[in-house]
């Protein structure tokens, strides 16, 4: 099963310790030497982004940024047995975070990517 981790956070007033660059590189090595972690980058802030939307049959651009305090800072695409084993990946992530830059505060969502599996068979 595939996941998608998404971290959010108000971007900090201080750069990111290099002890936390080095902690989260090892952890992203353990997890792609397990097999689990697919991919992950980090995300430009939303003002480089654009928001496109569909409503009453019309398409509308928005310019980032948005309105939101927090905002996209990271993905990670883990391949996993159970939402359980993503969730733990993601927990070993956010506790590094904790531990290595004070007062620093974000949230991950884990969420579910559908595979083929996810559907019934198709139609004969």
């Amino acid at each position: 099963m595939r996941y998608l981790v998404i971290l959010k956070a108000e971007q900090p007033a201080t750069p990111p310790p290099p002890e936390l660059m080095e902690a989260i590189m090892k952890l992203g090595g353990e997890a792609a030497a397990a097999g689990a972690l697919l991919d992950t980058a980090g995300l430009a802030p939303s003002g480089a982004g654009a928001l496109v939307a569909l409503a009453g049959g019309r398409l509308s651009v928005t310019d980032g940024p948005f309105a939101e305090a927090k905002e996209l800072i990271s993905y990670a695409l883990y391949e996993v047995r159970s939402k359980e084993e993503a969730v733990e990946w993601t927990s070993r992530f956010m506790k590094l975070h904790r531990d290595l830059w004070e007062g620093w505060e974000g949230e991950s969502t884990v969420l579910k990517v559908l595979g083929p599996e996810d559907f019934g068979p198709p139609a004969t």
